[in-house]
């Protein structure tokens, strides 16, 4: 049985932002929060994956041999571009029809320079699309009511359309009281609990989506990978990305599994699975016996490695084991490069669908 320690692990925008101390070896990592789907008339590239297996899939798959095959890299950054083009459009076409400009508010508490560069790269993705941004930073001793009374200045705010609270707040602030008290309607990292219910149930549709997992989902079709009636394994339950990702790949009418902390003879599970996706962020813990011939996964994971012949001493990776699972998959995504531009794409498209829905524009 394999040895496993998970931590919640996102690319995301208002994500996880992970910081490797070369002195003390230390990893601090920023809590945060991304996210229905912004469909195309065509995909970023023509290119159409079939999952192929060289056993049924009603039967569990014999360990796969590593070959020198190389699969289909899927270009998260690619892809993320061709998202923000068309938001582009839609965005400028919202305001001559309407005179309405999107608009994304965030709220910063506290100097962290790791957050106050997430800050930075929100506002210039907002202004690269034309989604007016809003900002307000607080101080770190701010109280608890202070940033409920922004929250609730920005619900009331016409020109605001989603309202992103920016992770992790100060030890002394109730950090889910904060964000419940963001308006639903609002809430573009899709992580209200009304938002998460309604994922969660059949006949229901959520109004956002969470970043990260959503652009997990969208990677899929863009790339036309089939989903329906596959085996799909997640790898990590956590409420920013494995839970909501084993929820959205349902709703695709996957069978689905989750490999958890507790979960006994993980590889076992994975070498069935014809989609994998994992965030758990613990470097390099799928190899490539763990992956059955064919399959096609998407890795959330950026976790640093020492690397004295890098130039900040350590480089950055997935939780795939990229070299070899590279020459078993039929299709993977990169590390940096993959899911991480599409966190911040699928924020845009959420607070365009919000503006949309608000103004009733089709």
């Amino acid at each position: 049985m394999a040895s496993m320690m998970f931590t919640d692990c996102s690319s995301s925008t208002t994500s996880r932002l992970i910081h490797f101390n070369r002195c003390t070896g230390t990893i601090l990592r920023r809590q945060s929060a991304d996210q229905l789907r912004l469909r195309t008339t065509a995909p970023v590239r023509s290119c159409s994956l079939s999952v192929r297996s060289s056993a049924s899939s009603s039967s569990p798959s014999p360990t796969p041999t590593i070959s020198e095959a190389s699969a289909t890299v899927i270009d998260g950054k690619a892809v993320a571009k061709t998202i923000r083009d068309e938001i582009t459009i839609e965005v400028s076409r919202m305001k001559e029809s309407t005179g309405v400009v999107p608009g994304l508010a965030v709220i910063l508490v506290g100097d962290r320079k790791d957050s106050a560069t997430y800050v930075r790269n929100k506002k210039k993705a907002c202004d690269s699309v034309g989604i007016k941004s809003f900002e307000v930073c607080l101080p770190e001793d701010s109280s608890e009511e202070e940033v409920l009374k922004s929250v609730s200045d920005f619900n009331d705010d016409p020109c605001v359309h989603g309202i992103l609270v920016q992770l992790p707040l100060p030890s002394h602030m109730d950090e889910q009281n904060i964000l419940n008290a963001v308006s639903i309607e609002k809430d573009v990292d899709g992580f209200h609990p009304l938002n998460i219910g309604r994922l969660a149930m059949r006949g229901r549709e959520p109004l956002f989506v969470p970043c990260t997992p959503k652009g997990c989902i969208e990677l899929l079709h863009r790339y036309n990978v089939e989903i329906k009636g596959k085996r799909a394994v997640v790898i990590g339950r956590s409420n920013i990305v494995g839970m909501p990702a084993a929820l959205l790949l349902q709703r695709e009418d996957a069978t689905v599994s989750i490999i958890h902390s507790r979960t006994k003879n993980p590889e076992e599970i994975t070498r069935q699975a014809d989609i994998i996706i994992s965030a758990v962020g613990q470097p390099n813990m799928v190899r490539g016996n763990w992956i059955k011939p064919g399959a096609v996964i998407i890795d959330v994971g950026i976790n640093p490695v020492e690397d004295p012949n890098a130039p900040r001493g350590y480089r950055l990776v997935g939780d795939i084991c990229y070299e070899e699972a590279c020459k078993v998959a039929s299709a993977i995504t990169p590390v940096p490069g993959g899911v991480g531009p599409m966190t911040i794409a699928m924020l845009l498209s959420n607070t365009l669908i919000s503006a949309k829905r608000i103004h009733n524009f089709q």
